[in-house]
């Protein structure tokens, strides 16, 4: 008798629930999607001690057919596809045939659905087996309860973490396809108690204000893009929302949440600066795309994907994702403690500029403050020339408090319209920042500053590092070919398989300017490197070429430059504990005020801070609401 032999069905579904069937949550994921194929509106999820005892699933969708229902626990056995040339174009979430009979192998599957006019019937399943098959009260949809899920495999419900663990799971999950398909009601019950609940009005703001919650979602900015392969549509957070993970980045990709490196990695390349190290936004995008350009048939889990054109899909993604917050004002404001009783709506203003016969009529009776003039400062000549021009053109320097004519609005109520009109709305606030009078300087770090709508502090440090690293971004995006000579030249000793990857892209390392010359075993001479590489940085930068090499496969030198902007705009920016004189501000302030993204330094941190007169007042009781 051979020794190779057939596995029996029975254990063969075992086999495949192990790569189907990890954790609870990967049972309410296969059966939510069957339930959202199966055209539902309305799906509600209910699950107990974490899903371990059990998992109900309960949708109004077009139910299975009476002669469909037995098969439908056979493996491989699907109504999604009939063909391999369907494979190429999928348009559902189910596809492969393997989610009900692998649940079924591992736990006790209760089964009762009714389609159209025909009989309702339920169906037990335990262990790969039927047993039991008796009519059932005729309710339009389909509704499955898992029970005793790892029953019969304990060293898998060995390893189950704890109720809260996989129940969070589970909620992860939901929230996912929510996201996805705000066009159904979703409902996630644990133990009786609701933890979500959308209304299925096809309004994808709402559903992240049941996820997120109003804070996060008043913060959120719509952003739209289209190619001639990719429509994109979706919301961002803030800035000042991010959080130091991964987990709030939502893909989706025709309907599917997806999990792609590379996508979010484009997201985070569009906030490039505003974000810290170590922190992440919050993302929600819909990507359509024609599925013959993704193939989904890559993980069991269906949630990895190949896209044929990823990178031109990542540049729009990029580019829609940094031209929103192109165009958006992030000033931080300070804000006094909260207290129990609900805040009114906060005022704000708009520091649109006014004209000069506008400003002198509002101007009468009212406070005005002066702009110092201009001494003789520490910077640079073409710093202390931008200063004077910049002060020709805004004129006297002398403003008024202006009427107030905008209204920062808040979300009131998840379930009305403003949600959406708000994040919605085309205008946007202007990203200029106003005009500031310093004051003062406190511990020798921070710039205080004034104008008509408050007071502001300003880090010394971050603001020229800002303006410092527009500066060498510019000159470096242009950069001459001409090498510097070396006297003495570069040793570089690299590892094995660095000195074979060094060598197949020599020619790509070669275009950008750097010449490499064998010397001994896994060792190269550098007699010459390109002009701007950042000076003392030079092994450094061309350590991160072989990073970028490793992980990309090729040299991205637009991103090399960008950190060597950065770091060339730290080493000369002013540090803390460096007492600035009046005009030595002043021409500071003027510079940054100038800056494309005057908000954040290179990596991230704030530059300024704001309380407004309100809030000052409210602080000091002046205003009592």
């Amino acid at each position: 008798m051979g020794r190779i032999v057939q596995l029996d069905e029975k254990l063969s579904n075992k086999i495949a629930a192990g790569e189907v069937v990890e954790r609870p949550a990967s049972v309410v994921k296969e059966l939510v999607e069957n339930a959202m194929d199966a055209n539902s509106s309305k799906i509600r999820v209910d699950v107990s001690e974490g899903g371990l005892s059990s998992i109900r699933v309960l949708d109004n969708g077009e139910g299975i057919l009476p002669e469909d229902r037995e098969t439908a626990f056979f493996r491989h056995a699907t109504s999604k596809i009939k063909t391999d040339r369907d494979l190429f174009r999928i348009g559902t979430l189910g596809f492969r045939g393997e989610a009900l009979p692998s649940i079924a192998s591992v736990a006790e599957v209760t089964l009762k659905t009714c389609a159209g006019e025909s009989e309702g019937e339920k169906i037990t399943v335990k262990g790969g087996q039927i047993t039991e098959r008796i009519t059932a009260p005729p309710r339009q949809g389909t509704e499955i309860v898992v029970r005793d899920l790892f029953y019969n495999t304990p060293a898998r419900l060995k390893y189950m973490r704890t109720v809260y663990t996989e129940l969070g799971h589970i909620s992860d999950v939901v929230n996912r396809m929510a996201l996805a398909r705000p066009d159904i009601a979703f409902e996630l019950w644990s133990d009786d108690r609701k933890m979500l609940k959308t209304a299925g009005h096809n309004d994808l703001l709402r559903v992240l204000n049941e996820v997120y919650g109003r804070a996060v979602v008043k913060e959120m900015k719509y952003v739209k893009a289209s190619s001639e392969d990719f429509q994109v549509t979706g919301y961002i957070a803030a800035p000042s929302e991010a959080r130091s993970n991964r987990s709030y980045m939502t893909t989706i990709l025709n309907g599917r949440y997806i999990k792609n490196p590379a996508l979010t990695k484009a997201v985070q390349t569009g906030y490039a600066t505003l974000l810290p190290v170590g922190r992440f936004p919050i993302v929600c995008l819909h990507i359509t795309m024609n599925p013959l350009l993704v193939d989904v048939n890559v993980h069991p889990s269906k949630m990895e994907v190949r896209l044929s054109k990823e990178r031109a899909l990542q540049e729009l993604v990029s580019e829609a994702v940094k031209e929103v917050w192109e165009n958006t004002r992030l000033i931080p404001e300070m804000s006094s403690p909260e207290k129990s009783t609900p805040k009114p709506e906060q005022m704000s203003l708009n520091f649109q500029e006014q004209n000069s016969a506008s400003v002198k009529k509002q101007a009468e009776g009212n406070q005005t403050y002066k702009v110092p003039k201009n001494k003789e400062s520490i910077f640079s000549p073409d710093v202390s020339k931008a200063v004077s021009n910049s002060k020709e053109n805004e004129g006297t320097g002398d403003f008024t408090r202006s009427q107030t004519d905008s209204i920062h609005s808040t979300i009131r109520d998840p379930e009305i319209e403003s949600v959406s009109e708000e994040v919605h709305s085309p205008t946007v606030e202007s990203a200029e920042i106003p005009a500031l009078y310093p004051i003062g300087q406190l511990h020798g770090t921070y710039i205080l500053a004034q104008n008509e709508s408050g007071f502001y502090m300003i880090d010394q440090h971050a603001a020229q590092e800002r303006i410092n690293y527009e500066y060498y971004a510019d000159k470096l995006k242009q950069p001459s070919n001409q090498l510097q000579e070396l006297l003495v030249p570069l040793t570089l000793e690299v590892t094995a398989s660095e000195t074979g990857m060094l060598n197949g892209n020599k020619e790509e390392l070669e275009k950008v300017g750097l010449f490499l010359e064998p010397f001994g075993t896994n060792t190269f001479l550098i007699r010459a490197y390109p002009e701007w590489f950042p000076p003392g940085e030079e092994k450094e930068t061309i350590q991160e070429m072989i990073e970028h090499i490793q992980k990309a496969g090729k040299v991205d030198i637009g991103l090399i430059r960008d950190e060597a902007a950065a770091m060339m705009s730290c080493k000369g920016a002013i540090k803390a504990n460096h007492y600035l004189r009046q005009e030595d501000m002043e021409a500071l302030l003027v510079e940054w005020r100038k800056c494309r993204n005057p908000y954040t330094c290179p990596h991230g941190r704030p530059v300024m801070v704001q309380y407004t007169i309100y809030e000052i007042e409210k602080m000091f009781k002046r205003v009592m609401n």
